[in-house]
């Protein structure tokens, strides 16, 4: 049921930098800031993660939790040799949150927001779900819920796939985990949805890859600086486009407790035969072809880096048998090389993985148990 659209009102009093994350390498998103960035060793192997390297290069093993930050460090770093550095502002913009529109129908309440992310003069448009009930007179201040990053697959729909306004169910997560009582936040990811006019060439990040980093850490802020949305119990999901991006920000994010990938990745070496050329557009990492050629073996860094820099937090993977944009025996590959990370932060079970019998797709099975994986891990035990 649609209800008449509210008058522009503003949500997120809280301060949204309140919970600003983690201390990271780099303090400005400018593409001269990209040669400042120290270089991380060069490893020869992405997939061995059993050692970390000294300045002088002398491999030292990886023992201990302390052994593996040196290592974690290393890879956020090589992440963003290819990304361009993910910016950290002493006073991020303030969000200054509108509700353009509002509408209520199989029990959400869903709002279509506008935001500020890095530019006072443009914003980022999402779709904000809220379980029913967040509207009931009865309770005097809202029930703090958990809280899910929904973001979305490869298409010009954007945001509305993962709403249930467009494509396919097997793409309606962010409904249908509304439907199951979280709060959700559906962004549109740069070039895509109502930012399909973006332009890649006028902004200052040195990948669109690091600019969705970017605005997804916002989009964190302004989860936390909801009253229905506890900020302690955050995750992210999404499929194929957003199945990386759902990694990466969880890489760098540490807000993130969970982290659902759908058909996201596969080890690079075996990415279409080790043909990179899907990587390179601007809404990725240019980079991949102007300074690395390519070539797996020149990338400085791989997805059991990515993986395992998410450890221990938890990590759910649905990679079908048959998907031919990322090859599933390259997917086994990285979660091999990724576990023996978990399992030294004594946390083995946080990465899970399932391989259906299908395509590139999301289907109702797997999409269940990527959302009971999700309540393990952010909702309080019963």
């Amino acid at each position: 049921m649609k209800t008449a659209p509210p008058k522009l009102s503003w949500i997120g009093a809280r301060s949204a930098s309140k919970g600003i994350f983690l201390a990271l390498l780099v303090t400005s998103a400018s593409a001269a800031q990209q040669e400042k960035l120290t270089a991380p060793p060069n490893y020869p192997s992405h997939s061995d993660l059993s050692y970390y390297l000294r300045p002088d290069g002398i491999q030292v093993p990886i023992q201990s939790p302390a052994d593996w930050q040196q290592r974690r460090a290393h890879i956020l770093a090589g992440m963003q040799q290819a990304m361009g550095p993910l910016p950290h502002p002493k006073s991020p913009l303030q969000l200054s949150v509108q509700i353009l529109e509002e509408h209520q129908d199989d029990g959400c309440i869903r709002r279509k927001i506008a935001y500020h992310t890095d530019d006072p003069k443009q914003t980022t448009r999402a779709w904000l779900l809220l379980p029913q009930e967040e509207n009931a007179v009865v309770r005097k201040t809202p029930l703090r819920r958990p809280a899910v990053l929904c973001l979305h697959q490869t298409g010009l729909n954007g945001k509305d796939s993962v709403v249930g306004l467009a494509d396919r169910r097997a793409m309606h997560y962010a409904k249908e985990l509304a439907q199951r009582g979280y709060v959700t936040l559906a962004p549109d990811y740069p070039s895509f949805g109502e930012s399909k006019d973006y332009n890649f060439d006028a902004d200052n990040y040195t990948s669109g890859t690091m600019k969705a980093i970017y605005d997804n850490t916002r989009a964190i802020d302004l989860l936390q600086s909801l009253p229905e949305v506890d900020p302690n119990r955050i995750g992210c999901i999404g499929h194929s486009l957003g199945g990386h991006n759902t990694l990466f920000t969880a890489a760098f994010d540490e807000r993130i407790k969970a982290a659902v990938t759908s058909c996201g990745f596969t080890s690079f070496h075996k990415y279409k035969g080790g043909d990179l050329t899907g990587w390179t557009s601007p809404r990725y990492m240019p980079l991949i072809k102007t300074r690395y050629k390519l070539s797996p073996d020149q990338m400085p860094f791989d997805f059991a880096e990515v993986i395992a820099a998410i450890a221990p937090r938890a990590v759910f993977v649905n990679a079908p048998l048959h998907d031919d944009n990322f090859d599933n025996s390259g997917v086994h590959d990285v979660l091999d090389a990724a576990r023996p990370i978990f399992k030294l932060l004594g946390h083995p079970e946080r990465l899970q993985a399932v391989h259906p019998d299908c395509a590139h797709d999301f289907l109702d099975v797997e999409r269940k148990q990527a959302y009971e994986f999700l309540d393990q891990y952010l909702k309080p035990a019963h």
